[in-house]
């Protein structure tokens, strides 16, 4: 395997990056040659993306992607030492993630930015803050566990409104399903630029513009390649635009179109 220093100058696009990616090889390093559990910090599906492709160059070493429910968006990496197995980590109650609920008048009407903007006026960094779920009366945080005390002790407020807050099994989290909007359309090819169009009810020339620009994103990776194929599953994220998902590619039309099955997130 590649040095440190030259794993991170293949992976590591600029300074920020390469600090992330190097706490991720000290944990992995304690996880491999001292085996002792380890994880990351939260990552953004970005960032998760990044480490991915850091670990593969690694040679995939044992890992997992985990932010307290199936479907998280923020999860930390938990590298995972021979003697321990996902279960493990999935199943155990004082494990590095704790879940809080928090309680408000269903008219308060607070929002994630809110809320976000309550915790981390705490003296609470991003990166120790997995998923907020809002809902009416209510919102359920995961975080990790070092940060409980201070959560529990300290964390009374959001915006102008005070909140009642008890810490929450992971078990007992209860993400709402997605929003989205069902597209079907056809596509001359399975280029980003066209696809792109499709998805965010664009003009191609457009599209293009906005792939030029660096704002997409394929499946989390950044993609300045306006002919790049994409794929049945793949995400597409354009800043400003959102988020959709290439559900099917139901092949070619009678004018030689190809058939496609996207999902907008709304």
């Amino acid at each position: 395997m590649a040095s440190k220093t030259e794993l991170l100058d293949r992976c590591a696009r600029s300074g920020e990056e390469r600090m992330l990616l190097a706490r991720v090889l000290d944990k992995l390093e304690l996880a491999e040659h001292r085996g002792a559990p380890a994880h990351s910090p939260f990552l953004s599906p970005g960032e998760q993306a990044l480490v991915s492709d850091l670990l593969a160059r690694c040679g995939h070493p044992r890992h997992l992607f985990f932010g307290g429910y199936e479907g998280s968006e923020r999860n930390i990496c938990c590298f995972l030492p021979q003697w321990q197995e996902p279960e493990d980590v999935l199943e155990d109650e004082q494990g590095p993630l704790a879940a809080l609920e928090a309680v408000f008048p269903a008219d308060a009407d607070l929002s994630h930015r809110d809320i976000l903007g309550g915790l981390m006026g705490l003296g609470i960094t991003r990166e120790k803050l997995g998923d907020i779920l809002v809902d009416q009366g209510r919102c359920q945080v995961v975080a990790l566990r070092e940060a409980l005390p201070i959560l529990l002790s300290q964390w009374d407020s959001a915006g102008r409104w005070r909140l009642k807050v008890r810490q929450l099994p992971l078990g007992e989290l209860s993400p709402k399903p997605p929003q989205v909007r069902v597209i079907r359309d056809t596509v001359a090819s399975l280029r980003l630029d066209a696809v792109l169009a499709a998805g965010f009810s664009t003009s191609r020339g457009k599209a293009g513009e906005l792939v030029s620009a660096g704002r997409v994103s394929v499946n989390h990776r950044e993609c300045t390649k306006a002919d790049h194929p994409v794929e049945q599953g793949d995400v597409l994220s354009c800043r400003g635009l959102g988020k959709c998902v290439v559900k099917e590619v139901l092949g070619q039309s009678r004018k030689g179109r190809m058939m496609i099955l996207l999902e907008r997130y709304i």
